[in-house]
Formats: structure tokens, sequence, C-alpha cells
């Protein structure tokens, strides 16, 4: 095994011209100081002690954070503290050079040493590390740390507007404001804060995208004296004032898919102030049975391959059922056409505000439709769409069917077994996600028919149908929607058809009745 380099790193002092605990309310004093580097049983530490004082700050490297405010001007942060009293922000000193000569040099040793001192301390996992797999932590930064994936979300003008809209609207919410962007990513929505006037942006994004932020936010100089980047995770890390506003994209798929949320929900425990705004402020998962026969055909004819019995003189057939069963645990992601729909939506809501990290490890949704026509139902359609609860304009960005269409798109879970409704029927069911450690989900889907016509209150389920998914393997096919006839057999009577204008009045009236009210206190509750 290699030895940490730290082993070869000598003390190291540096002259300060002053250092000021960053929780007391004094006057910063001017006396002179001295930082010092040391490694003392295997600890990399950084202490911090003015000349006329026998008091003493002292750092842990592994979790120490340093903070430019100027050419000599800096803040140093930590986590830990060598303080008895319960604190509720982490311990912070202000520290000053007298030349810029000095600061640079103070600068290069601190990244040194804090680099052996993450080396030492790399068998301590973090929380997220604890419920994450590596692997997919590995694969999930290395995609949002590409140009071509930033790209992607940039070009998404649904997303992207509806942002810079929610921003600059409410201007009152950011002005003179201290901003956290939780997953920066290219650090495009800390432009759009100090565009609002925010006082400074902390833009924390634990990809190598952090390093392409920088340089991006370098290049726009109206912006770049009120931005800070910081590369690390928002469990990890550790910021050197509470937030006024927390803003971030951290929906996935399903909302949920890639289990941001709950480092959102973190980063507003961490760091944001009582008072503090959330943009996003809540979300809403969207669900409706759906019908749509070509799209079953096609999951299914993908398994025909394996009722080969002759396939260069092989018989595939002992594969066809446990290929039938895995193409049918793909949810299905693309755009399409709501007429597909055979019942109103119903809808799941999730405050940010309130939510705790471990409410999102299991969800459970019940359902409960009324059929709108007569048909077979395929499965279960779902899109969502959330709230940014400004103090001037209070503006959705969704992702409905019939809506613009978004990089999300929206999704579906096909039953391999389809049930068959009839118009007026009641369909009833559970929709159970429980998360993994791959930052998804897996999804557990039932759809029952209850009896229908006369005598249908005295009895019970007419048919069910069951399936498992997994969020993280869905099938792209991520077609533009296509025009599909209203029912696939004629109703037994009239019945109104389900449109795009229906979807779109009843969550107007939703929005109505949801901002009526303040959104600590939701309608709906998980």
């Amino acid at each position: 095994m290699e030895v940490s380099s730290v082993k070869k790193l000598e003390q190291m002092e540096f002259s300060l011209d002053s250092v000021t605990d960053l929780s007391s309310s004094s006057v910063s004093s001017s006396s002179p100081a001295v930082a010092t580097f040391s490694c003392v049983d295997g600890v990399t530490e950084l202490r911090f002690m003015q000349s006329d004082s026998t008091h003493c700050f002292n750092f842990d490297l592994a979790s120490a954070q340093l903070f430019k405010l100027g050419p000599v001007h800096f803040i140093c942060v930590s986590d830990s503290s060598s303080s008895s009293e319960e604190k509720s922000f982490s311990q912070g000193v202000n520290i000053k050079f007298k030349t810029e000569k000095d600061s640079k040099a103070f600068c290069d040793s601190f990244e040194e040493w804090t680099k052996d001192a993450v080396v030492q301390v790399s068998a301590k996992k973090s929380k997220f590390d604890n419920k994450i797999e590596a692997s997919s932590a590995k694969m999930y930064f290395h995609y949002y740390g590409q140009l071509l994936h930033q790209q992607n979300m940039l070009q998404d003008y649904v997303r992207t507007g509806t942002y810079y809209a929610a921003v600059m609207e409410n201007r009152s919410d950011f002005a003179g404001r201290v901003v956290v962007d939780v997953g920066a990513g290219s650090g495009i929505l800390s432009m759009f804060a100090a565009q609002a006037g925010a006082k400074h942006v902390y833009a924390v994004e634990a990809s190598e995208m952090a390093e392409y932020a920088r340089k991006l936010i370098a290049g726009n100089p109206l912006f770049a004296e009120r931005i800070t980047v910081i590369k690390g995770k928002v469990e990890d890390i550790e910021l050197p004032e509470k937030a006024d506003i927390l803003i971030s994209e951290p929906m996935g798929t399903l909302l949920v898919n890639e289990r941001m949320l709950e480092s959102y929900v973190i980063a507003r425990d961490r760091f944001m102030s009582p008072k503090g705004k959330m943009f996003p402020t809540v979300g809403r998962i969207h669900m409706a049975p759906f019908s749509d026969e070509f799209l079953f055909i096609e999951m299914a004819n993908k398994a025909m391959f394996w009722q080969q019995q002759n396939y260069y003189g092989v018989d595939l057939t002992p594969l066809y059922g446990s290929a039938h069963q895995g193409y049918f645990s793909q949810p299905v992601v693309d755009a399409f056409d709501p007429r597909v729909l055979v019942a109103p939506p119903m809808f799941h809501m999730i405050d940010f505000t309130q939510m705790k990290e471990e409410d999102f490890y299991e969800i459970d949704i019940p359902l409960k439709f009324t059929a709108s026509m007569c048909t077979r139902l395929h499965g279960l359609a779902c899109w969502f769409d959330v709230l940014f609860d400004g103090s001037t304009v209070q503006r959705w960005l969704t992702t409905a069917p019939g809506a613009p269409t978004t990089h999300w798109y929206q999704i579906r879970c096909v039953l391999s077994q389809p049930i068959y409704v009839m118009a007026g029927q009641e369909i009833t069911g559970r929709l159970h996600l429980i998360a993994h450690s791959a930052q998804s989900y897996t999804i557990d889907l039932t759809l029952s028919a209850k009896m229908w016509g006369p005598g249908a209150s005295q009895g019970g389920i007419l048919q069910s149908s069951t399936c498992k998914f997994d969020l993280k393997e869905p099938y792209y096919r991520m077609s533009q929607p296509q025009a599909y006839p209203v029912a696939q057999e004629p109703p037994l009577q009239p019945q109104p058809e389900l449109s795009t204008q229906d979807i779109q009045t009843q969550n107007d009236e939703l929005e109505e009745e949801l901002l009526q009210q303040p959104p600590q206190n939701p309608s709906t509750q998980l």
C-alpha cells in the first residue's frame, strides 16, 4: 500500500495580519497571528494563533473549507470544533494576510495538505456514501460532468426558461440575499440568482462540472465577484453563512429518480435559515391509467425473438418467460397523446419544505380512478410538476402530456397482463416506490377493476394485474406523441373525451386551490 504523502510534508507556518472568530461579535483584532499546518498522530491539522493571546483555533483539514473574499481576505470553516459548547453552525475564522504573495503561498499549502487529509479519511464514508453504491455515484457524477449533457438540459427551453422566469419575476426574494445553488451543474441557476441581485451565491457541485462552472462564471465578470463555486457534496461541504434562498433542479424521471431530492432537503436542513425559501417549493406526481394497444404490442414483440425453436440449431424458448418479464419491468419514457388516458388523473404532493430525507426512502400512493370509457387498460401513466412559490409570482414547471415536451418526457408503467374496464367502473390500486442504492427506485404497481353495474356495491375486485419495475432501467422510447383513437372499442354509451384541455383545466383548478393556502400546509400530505 502506498504511504500517504502527508507524512512527507513538514510542519509549515505562515504569518497573518489578523485572525478573528466568526462567531464573535467583537471588532476584528489587528494583532498579528500565525497559521500552522501539522500532522500529529495521523491527523492533519491547521491551527491559527494570535501572537498576543493563548487562545487558538484548531481545524481538522479533512473537513476544512477555505473561501476567498478578496486578494488577502479569506474565511476558513470546518464542521469540527475544539469548543465543547453546542453549536448550530460550523466553526469559522476570518483571516487576513499582509500581501497577496503570502495569501497565495498559504492557499497552495492549504490545497496540498487538505488533499492528503482526504486520502487519510477516505475509508470513512459520508452519509451519501453509506446509502449509494460507489459505482452508481461514479457513473452519475461522470454523466453530469460532461458538457454535452449539460447542453441537453440547457437547451430544454421549457426547463431553463421557467427557472429564469421564476427567478426574475421574484427579484424581491433574491435581491441582497445569500443563495445556495444545490447541484449547480454549469452554474446557470447561480447566474440567474446573481442577475436578480443576490448578495452572494454558493454554487455547490460534486462532479467535474464544477471546473467548467468556474470557467463560465469567470467569463461573466458581472457575476463572478458574487458567486463562489464549491466542489463537493452538500452532505460533506461547509458554508460560512446561512442561506436565505435555496435553488436547485433536483427532479428526475417520475420526480424522484436519481434521489437528488434527498440532497435538496439535506441542504435545506444544513444551510437554509429558518425563514428561507426554496425554489422549487413543492412537487406533484400525477398519475392516470392509460390504454395503448400499439405500445403493448411493441413491448410484447420484443420478447418474440426468444420463441424461436431453431435459431441456428438452438431452441431459445427456455428463456422466453424471463425475456418477457424483463421487457415489462422497464418503465417507458416517451411523450404520449393525452387521449390515451382512460380516467381523469390524480396527484400525490411532496412538500420540499416539510419532507424529511427518510420520507423519500419509501413512497406509498393509493390509487383510485373512475374509467371514462370501455377499453383494455394497459398500465399507469405518470408525469410531474413543481411550484416556485415566490413572493411576487407563483410559477409552475410541468411535464404533463399535451404541454410542451421537456427532456423529462413522461413515464408509463406497462402491465404484462392488461385488464378490461367499462365506462364508469372504479379502478383501484397502489403505486409503491422503494429507494435502492443505485440512486433510483423499485416500483410495485397494482391496478384492479372493481365489480361494475347492478350489485357493484356488494361486489369486490373483478380482475387485477401486478407488475414490478426498475426505475433505474427505463426503456427510452422518447417518440413524439402519435394520434391515437380515443377508444379502441365503441363505448356502450356516449362518454366525454379526455383531452389536453381537460387536463389543463383540472390542473388549473388544483393550482388555484393550492395557491390559496400557505405552502407549509398543502392540501394533500404524504
